[in-house]
């Protein structure tokens, strides 16, 4: 009798296995990435800030914003204008960060981002006030209250990652992994060797590429492979209104190529969400601090330092196609 109800309950329990594995191919579910994004708001900043506000698979937590591709006030701005244009001010709170990185002087990228940021589009006067605390602060309590590791994804300099570092180590315990937007292996975009995120603070990021924490690092070698390319980008306008917000805005935006225009940012987002799409390679990165070389990323390529151990995971090569398809998917499923 024993043997026949054990059975009956192992019956039971395959079937309801297999009516939840069945559930999740038709829904087509996955998991959701609990994550703190840390960004410079910033057009491609916005282009990526506009899917991990409305895709389900994306729980942001705290949003929090740096010096970067302009000032500390403007990028705090940008950010809450963005969180309003998507009605999510009263559930994701925006913290403002490091005015400054931690020892060389702060250059902006206004030249490319215009002087604003965000130009091309009238957003409303914003309404929402950020956090009474500084983003440090803020990190620091949402991942100590957490309920579980969170992912941390910077897609600025890493100034406000590394204070919260040397300031509160603790905190280490409950990050999962980092995502990173930034360095390179090859050319620059800055100097011969440096990537914009890692040469505006490169103190902050050896700080963080030492930090003993799992990261991956989506530098110039993918971005500047993923164009959004110039038919996509025209497509824009005809989705919905985001579409045309955010082609607004990249029709100031200077930073392109032949074929299209770097969404840098957004290829963090598209990593976490199809990881497939992406040839990732294990070395060790170090950060040049100074010098002519400053901010570059140096990789062991040859395996020849640190023992052969390794500190970063390298994204090295992307399917831009999928890439472009899964972008202008996401913004067209956006109900706004």
């Amino acid at each position: 009798m024993k043997i026949f109800k054990l059975y009956i309950l192992l019956s039971i329990t395959l079937l309801a296995m297999n009516s939840a594995v069945a559930q999740t191919r038709a829904t087509g579910a996955t998991s959701v990435h609990k994550i703190i994004l840390d960004t410079d708001p910033g057009i491609d900043d916005a282009a990526a800030i506009a899917i991990a506000l409305t895709d389900d698979q994306f729980d942001v937590k705290l949003l929090t914003t740096v010096a970067g591709n302009v000032s500390a006030d403007k990028t705090c701005a940008n950010a809450l204008k963005l969180v309003e244009f998507f009605g999510k001010q009263h559930s994701v709170p925006v913290a403002a960060g490091a005015t400054a990185p931690l020892l060389k002087p702060f250059e902006d990228a206004s030249y490319v981002h215009g002087e604003s940021g965000m130009p091309g589009w009238d957003f409303p006067t914003i309404q929402t006030r950020p956090l009474a605390k500084h983003a440090v602060e803020a990190m620091r309590d949402v991942l100590l209250t957490a309920n579980e590791p969170l992912t941390l994804v910077l897609t600025g300099a890493y100034t406000n990652a590394a204070l919260l570092f040397r300031t509160y180590p603790e905190v280490k315990a409950n990050i999962a992994r980092i995502v990173v937007m930034g360095g390179c292996l090859g050319y620059g975009n800055m100097s011969s060797a440096a990537e914009f995120n890692i040469f505006t603070d490169p103190h902050a990021a050896k700080i963080v590429f030492e930090s003993g924490l799992p990261i991956v690092m989506i530098g110039l070698d993918i971005t500047m492979k993923a164009l959004l390319t110039n038919a996509n980008i025209a497509r824009l306008p005809t989705l919905n209104e985001t579409g045309k917000m955010l082609h607004s805005l990249i029709s100031w935006y200077k930073d392109e190529s032949e074929g299209g225009k770097p969404m840098h940012d957004v290829n963090t987002l598209f990593y976490l969400a199809h990881p497939e799409a992406f040839t990732i390679t294990d070395y060790w990165v170090d950060v040049v601090t100074d010098g002519f070389a400053a901010g570059e990323t140096v990789a062991d390529i040859r395996r020849v330092s640190h023992n052969g151990a390794t500190n970063v995971s390298v994204a090295t090569d992307i399917d831009a196609a999928a890439f472009n398809e899964w972008y202008m998917a996401e913004i067209a499923k956006i109900k706004k």
